[in-house]
């Protein structure tokens, strides 16, 4: 196992999940953009379910770490 090549994760295994209140706010209407189409592609891509719905539970009120996270996912 000291060969092989790290595998590329839909979410951070460092990130921590929270409201981060103190975060600078980002456009919604993008966010829950980016969430709905991430939520339409768990269809034919269920390795990334689990990180689209642990983001999508932002969607009120979403932070500039959220939107990075959500980000990090759509660029796999």
């Amino acid at each position: 196992m000291e060969d092989c090549k790290e595998a590329v994760t839909p979410i951070a295994t460092n990130c921590l999940m929270d409201v981060d209140e103190a975060g600078q706010q980002v456009n919604s209407t993008k966010y829950r953009g980016l969430i709905g189409s991430l939520l339409y592609l768990t269809a034919i891509r269920p390795d990334i379910q689990f990180g689209v719905c642990l983001w999508a539970r932002f969607q009120s009120n979403p932070k500039e770490s959220h939107f990075k996270a959500t980000k990090r996912i759509s660029s796999i």
